[in-house]
């Protein structure tokens, strides 16, 4: 494997000086395509609209919060495969692997081991929720996409709590893929990595002729499969990960109204190895395939009214299943209807508000190892929120929301913030703010007994209580002339009652409680330099620092210790290349620092060539961890040893 490297940069180097082919008649955008986001200048890109910050359009450069947006040519030029490595784009996040189908991912830390980690960030796909309520957080070997239809992807780093709800305590991840109309005609893709292969396949089509009505549609399917792991040894593990997904989506429009109809299915299996055991796959070491399946159904209706003001409806339902031999098996399914009205203008006020109303049955198969009591549940979730952004001055904004949300555990949530923003010239804006929010207990933190028979050593967590968040954030964006931009955040966030593993007074019992306080703070930034019409750098790093500690009376041995297991800082930079019309070159570095004991400080390299050698046809050399092999996240008896890897990836379309 270490004789790759120099062959792979010697072919990306022979690639980049050969001529390149002349074809007639180039492609050009179909109508209503996606605009190719590395023909926009710095300054373009800072016009951008997001809506995840507000929940109605509004300018990147003007969003007061930590926002960071991954465009589709940003995918595409990286080379990703899946959603998580798509995210290793974003400055604000912690993405580590730990084995080849799961994933840790965090906002401003949180990532540790303790308190169920990766448990405070809110994931929604085309406004749908992908969280799960058995923990609280993401299973990322379920979510998935076909990332060429992905248009762009919103990391907001910070509370999100006012206008998405309990759990967007240190951030919010919101995917969005493209209108049908921009994916018309037919797409495939092939992809052969060392360690896997994936395989997809995309067809859309519509009608634009009628007067009234607007139609377009488009149906998919990919498969994806990724080989057996290595222990830094060397030795297998058993946690190969195959999955499979169909789905389709359908935007009908006519005047002021909007349709759209969502729908996926998918199914999946991957291995798991025996903590503490080492041995060759099919060896009788691993454990009995983890087996996943689940589909889902999304509609939404928009219409605009007069004076700017809309109203929009979205309902979806979400069905999935997890087999996790020997200790349990879980069946969810998940009803969830929202509503939103953004009012007209009303003098210096814009204001929307809405109401959000989540139904859920679950139902465990308990085993000897573990238990969730009662096996059987269902679950509501209500709420109501309001914002008013106020024009204090024209350059100055003042924005006050709040969010009053139920759960079945704790009952009723005041979720509050109040943002100022200022822009002091059309490039250079500052804003800061201030933020209660909140992460509701889940089905583990409260049902969950071990073993799953009597007697139990762990005992649930009937008093569990919400795990608080205040957070303190200024901000600043900036922009010299057409080449470079930048924006600086500075974040303290005061942490109350977080989940601690009390042990009862006579040592017979542990009883998950809320004994467990701490204070984080940093720094994020990141920044593009465009150094000619061809090529450009874009660099981001975070510093952080948590300190937690226990709450007189708590008897949680261990929960300090592991709570704030997190990188104290992070880096990156990626250098993307157009060195002609038809090819490009993107190197990234990036490096992580150490979460000591667990797991030391790692620096990757990644890098990828492409080249459309005919319209509609294009061909990349992606290769990953180029300066070698990794560890990213958990124990080291069953974490995978993430690999240096090199692949080639076919895209064709018409």
């Amino acid at each position: 494997m270490s004789r790759c490297l120099p062959s792979i940069a010697a072919v990306l180097a022979a690639c980049t000086l050969l001529p390149a082919p002349v074809h007639a008649g180039e492609d050009k955008p179909r109508p209503g395509a996606t605009v190719d986001f590395a023909d926009l200048s710095i300054e373009e890109l800072a016009n951008i609209e997001i809506t995840s910050v507000s929940r109605r359009p509004e300018r990147l450069q003007e969003a007061p919060a930590s926002v960071f947006l991954i465009t589709a040519d940003d995918i595409r030029r990286s080379g990703a495969r899946s959603l998580p490595e798509a995210l290793r784009l974003a400055p604000n996040l912690q993405v580590a692997r730990s084995s080849n189908a799961s994933y840790f991912i965090s906002a401003r830390g949180m990532n540790g081991t303790s308190n169920s980690p990766a448990n405070k960030l809110l994931v929604m796909i085309d406004g749908r929720s992908v969280y799960s309520p058995l923990f609280s957080g993401v299973f990322w070997d379920e979510p998935d996409v076909m990332l060429e239809d992905v248009e762009r992807i919103e990391v907001i780093s910070g509370p999100g709590g006012t206008l998405w709800g309990v759990n967007a305590v240190n951030g919010v991840i919101n995917i969005t893929t493209r209108h049908a109309a921009a994916t018309r005609g037919d797409l495939a893709v092939l992809r052969a990595d060392e360690d896997g292969a994936q395989l997809a396949f995309r067809h859309g089509g519509g009608n634009d002729s009628g007067a009234d009505w607007r139609r377009s549609w488009r149906v998919y399917g990919k498969v994806s499969a990724i080989g057996h792991g290595e222990l830094a040894s060397g030795t297998a593990l058993d946690d190969d990960w195959t999955q499979g997904q169909v789905g389709l989506r359908a935007d009908w429009a006519r005047g002021g109204d909007r349709w759209g109809v969502i729908a996926n299915a998918w199914r999946g299996r991957q291995g798991q190895p025996v903590p503490g055991v080492i041995a060759a796959p099919g060896a009788g070491a691993g454990l009995q395939d983890i087996d996943t399946h689940g589909a889902n159904l999304s509609g939404r209706w928009e219409r605009a009214l007069e004076d700017g003001a809309s109203i929009a409806v979205q309902a979806h339902y979400d069905t999935r299943y997890r087999k996790v031999p020997p200790t349990f098996t879980d069946s969810v399914d998940i009803a969830d209807v929202q509503f939103q009205h953004a009012l007209a203008a009303l003098g210096a006020h814009a204001i929307v508000w809405g109401a959000e109303y989540r139904y859920s049955w679950d139902h465990v198969d308990n085993s000897r190892f573990v238990a969730f009591l009662p096996a059987s549940d269902r679950q509501a979730w209500a709420s109501l929120f309001a914002q008013d952004e106020i024009a204090l001055r024209e350059n100055l904004r003042l924005t006050a929301g709040a969010r009053y949300e139920r759960n079945p555990y704790t009952g009723t949530e005041f979720l509050p913030t109040l943002r100022l923003s200022w822009h002091a010239t059309p490039s250079h804006s500052f804003w800061g703010g201030a933020s209660r929010t909140v992460r509701a207990p889940s089905r583990l933190d409260v049902d969950s007994y071990i073993p799953g028979v009597p007697p139990y050593l762990l005992a649930g967590g009937s008093q569990v209580r919400a795990e608080v968040a205040r957070v303190f954030e200024l901000g600043y964006r900036g922009q010299a002339g057409h080449r470079l931009s930048w924006s600086v955040t500075a974040f303290r966030n005061l942490y109350d009652h977080l989940r601690t593993q009390e042990v009862s007074a006579d040592g017979s019992q542990i009883l998950f409680g809320n004994g467990m306080q701490g204070h984080s703070h940093g720094i994020e930034a990141w920044g593009n330099l465009q150094l000619s019409d061809s090529w450009r750098l874009s660099a981001g790093a975070t510093a952080l620092h948590e300190k937690f500690t226990l709450k007189p009376g708590s008897r949680d041995p261990v929960g300090p210790l592991t709570a704030g297991l997190d990188p104290a800082y992070t880096a990156q930079l990626r250098s993307s290349w157009a060195i002609d019309a038809v090819r490009d070159l993107e190197v990234a570095v990036r490096h992580a620092g150490a979460t000591l004991p667990m797991v030391g400080a790692y620096t990757a390299l990644d890098a990828r060539f492409g080249w459309r050698v005919a319209p509609g046809v294009e061909v990349s050399v992606i290769g990953t961890n180029l300066n070698g092999g990794h560890a990213e996240y958990g124990s080291a008896l069953v974490r995978t040893e993430v690999p240096r890897t090199v692949g080639i990836r076919l895209v064709w379309q018409r």
